[in-house]
């Protein structure tokens, strides 16, 4: 039986996943920032639940040890994450700061923490939910796409070093999911000058354009069994067709494509 390690299971993707792998058979291990409220993913056979917040080094130190103590884990998934929206201008330093250490320095941290373990046993998988925020940009997202953009690029750049001690690393990039991120997992900066491009912005989303939980899952499924050596997954069909937009565009007609669906509709 194989393992997968979850971070921000309590909700949405994570806590799909956590039901999908335990549906295949797999051991669970759940972490999220507070496993007291938990009661669905403690009821399923071979699942834990341990309490994880990413930006608490020695919480994960803590955590870690306790999943690797438990039995052999095979994959973790980096999957806590949240989206901070709006103007820059207005964005304080405190929500700038908890957005990087959540998104980012979360991951890292996680990564870090399993590496010795995964090295000592040649073989491991990090999955990390990064977005197709990491591959094109929305407006007033600035700095939720800095950390998404640096997740691709840490991910790309650790494919080299870990691939040299029998561990791999993915990424899943999904668009909109069909979950309550934006009023669960959004923090909003506001300011007047710019709530007039903000409201445009969000009028132009459309959600049934998003995919489900469970149909992301299925790829975060994909990429912990196919056994390829392959780094990103887009995941959506709206992630999928951005991407594609934006690539047979390039950068600068595709930057202006998006200014005018979004701010000037």
């Amino acid at each position: 039986m194989k393992t997968i390690f979850i971070t921000g299971a309590s909700t949405g993707l994570g806590k799909a996943t956590a039901k999908l792998f335990a549906a295949k058979g797999w051991k669970v291990i759940a972490t999220m920032r507070k496993p007291e409220n938990e009661k669905e993913l403690s009821l399923i056979d071979n699942t834990s639940v341990l309490p994880l917040d990413v930006t608490h080094p020695d919480q994960i130190a803590d955590t870690v040890k306790k999943a690797i103590d438990s039995g052999p884990v095979d994959v973790v998934f980096n999957n806590a994450g949240y989206g901070l929206m709006g103007p820059l201008e207005s964005t304080t330093d405190e929500q700038l700061v908890r957005q990087l250490d959540t998104n980012i320095l979360g991951v890292i941290r996680v990564t870090q923490a399993f590496i010795p373990y995964f090295r000592e046993r040649k073989a491991g998988l990090f999955i990390s939910t990064t977005s197709i925020g990491g591959l094109i940009t929305f407006p007033f997202s600035s700095v939720y796409h800095a950390t998404k953009w640096a997740l691709e690029g840490w991910s790309e750049s650790m494919a080299f070093e870990l691939g040299k001690i029998g561990v791999g690393i993915k990424t899943v990039s999904p668009g909109g999911i069909k979950t309550d991120f934006l009023s669960r997992s959004a923090d909003m900066s506001t300011h007047p000058v710019y709530q007039k491009w903000v409201d445009r912005l969000f009028s132009g989303f459309n959600e049934d354009h998003f995919t489900s939980a469970e149909d992301i899952a299925a790829v975060v499924y994909e990429a912990a069994t196919d056994g390829k050596d392959k780094l990103r997954y887009v995941a959506g069909e709206d992630a999928k067709a951005l991407y594609a937009q934006r690539l047979q565009l390039g950068d600068e007609a595709f930057r202006k494509q998006m200014a005018q669906t979004f701010l000037e509709a």
